[in-house]
């Protein structure tokens, strides 16, 4: 490992995490003329929106939020960014920070031009994380087709093979660099912001739920890419274990959330996820019938509850009331929902194509915790301490939210990183 020391950078400003958060406040504490570094574990920007079908408020793709959001970036001479990186350790105090910053290898450098003759070399394929692991991708690849950095990358379990050594020598570019080693590099900066996002709540630690036993149920995550264009199946919604377009799909609302044994929190917008996912399947079906078994519907707000009303006039959808005891598959795949309803107080049972568990969001925080001097709740999330200073949680690693909610907060924290910086 070598080590790059970077320019001592005073008044800067340091964003960890590249998803829609991130991208808010990096882009808001430049365009007033402050210097930002914006650090991203993935090797794409954009986060979990760049892994959506479509999203509120209005339904678009993320091509619409994030390409004008990766043009401001590039445009941008004030904003530094770094894939495939982690922030290692974090010293000093408010105004006065040292971090320091591990860069993980892409086994790829800025040669590249995107002409994926390596991945036409490459025989080698690995699970597609993008894609939640629901198809393969070759060991050289790009992650998307909206990636930012727009450049391949060499997945470390193909390097030392037959298949490495394709891809150097397909590359005409000299883009390819098996060489390439962790590196850490260390930064000065004022102030930082954290934006590390959520993860999806793993669904196998739900053991009455039946996910990872049987194919036919999904995360509400998967259901997303199976519904995007550049997802697994090109947007086509199918019966994972047979890829038939399914007849029915039940919804299991607050899988592992409002749960004191996995989250004991709402997570605010899986209510709304699974209404859009109704809408999704009905557009390619329109004789599927949904049933949505909830606890209690949540739509926050004007816009989502009139969103709500909308997709309970469709006759082809029905709302149980009711917490989700178990779910069992046949032999045909097909899927049983037992639940008890609870306004009649009956035992009811409904089989299904397919199952959909709307799992709830768990900040990254809770998972692998920071390092550095931050407060959290018992749940992970992290506590901004406004009266210290200096470093700032937002979006979904402050509480759960949507994506208009984590951009209004993230441009609130942009302000406070900024207030840290002409304190000084």
């Amino acid at each position: 490992m070598t080590t790059d020391t970077a320019a001592r950078a005073s008044g800067s400003i340091l964003v960890v995490g590249g998803g829609i958060s991130g991208l808010t406040t990096t882009l808001e504490a430049a365009e007033v003329g402050y210097e930002v570094f914006l650090v991203e574990k993935n090797p794409y920007l954009g986060g979990r929106v760049s892994q959506l079908n479509q999203y509120f408020p209005k339904l678009c793709p993320p091509t619409c939020g994030l390409e004008i959001n990766f043009r401001r970036i590039k445009d941008n001479p004030g904003i530094k960014t770094f894939t495939l990186a982690e922030v290692v350790k974090v010293s000093g105090g408010p105004g006065d920070y040292d971090v320091e910053i591990k860069l993980n290898p892409r086994y790829v450098n800025e040669n590249c031009t995107c002409c994926g003759e390596c991945a036409k070399a490459c025989q080698i394929e690995v699970d597609n994380d993008f894609n939640f692991g629901m198809d393969k991708t070759k060991g050289a690849f790009l992650p998307h087709e909206m990636a930012m950095p727009a450049r391949y990358m060499i997945s470390p379990k193909i390097i030392g093979t037959e298949d490495a050594k394709r891809c150097l020598e397909a590359c005409k570019y000299d883009a390819v660099d098996l060489e390439m080693e962790p590196r850490t590099i260390n930064l000065k900066v004022g102030a930082i912001v954290w934006a590390t996002g959520w993860e999806p709540y793993d669904a196998t630690k739900i053991d009455n739920l039946g996910f990872g036993q049987y194919d036919n149920i999904i995360t509400n995550m998967m259901l997303e890419r199976l519904a995007a264009p550049n997802g697994p199946t090109k947007g086509q919604i199918v019966r994972p274990s047979d890829n038939t377009a399914p007849e029915s799909v039940a919804f299991v609302q607050c899988a592992g959330s409002r749960d004191e044994n996995h989250l004991p929190y709402c997570s605010y917008i899986c209510c709304m996820a699974s209404l859009k996912h109704a809408c999704y399947i009905r557009e390619q079906y329109p004789d599927a019938k949904i049933y949505i078994f909830y606890i209690d519907l949540r739509a926050p707000g004007d816009r989502y509850e009139k969103f709500y009303k909308k997709v309970k006039e469709d006759e082809n959808v029905f709302f149980i009331k009711g917490k989700v005891a178990e779910v069992s598959a046949d032999a045909s795949g097909d899927i049983t929902v037992t639940a008890e309803n609870a306004v009649t107080g009956e035992k009811v049972s409904q089989t299904v194509s397919m199952a959909v568990l709307a799992t709830g969001m768990q900040p990254s925080a809770a998972l692998n915790k920071l390092p550095a001097d931050l407060k959290y709740t018992d749940d992970g999330f992290i506590i901004n301490d406004y009266a210290a200073g200096g470093m700032f949680a937002c979006g979904c690693a402050a509480q759960p939210a949507d994506v208009v909610s984590s951009n209004q907060n993230a441009t609130g924290m942009a302000l406070k990183a900024i207030q840290t910086l002409v304190k000084r």
